[in-house]
């Protein structure tokens, strides 16, 4: 088996990687998006910690 029929994956190679990169995208996705959630979630709490000691 060469390298170019593995990639070719017995003519099914366009599902093959298309699955591989939808599941990359996907696992990404589902790391990136919590994390700038909680960035989000940090800065408003600290903002809101500012407010509440300038107002003190």
């Amino acid at each position: 088996m060469s390298l170019s029929e593995f990639f070719d994956m017995g003519g099914y190679a366009a599902f093959v990687w298309s699955s591989y990169a939808l599941a990359l995208v996907v696992l990404v996705l589902n790391v990136w998006l919590p994390w700038q959630q909680h960035r989000q979630s940090l800065r408003k709490l600290k903002r809101l910690h500012r407010q509440q000691k300038a107002s003190s």
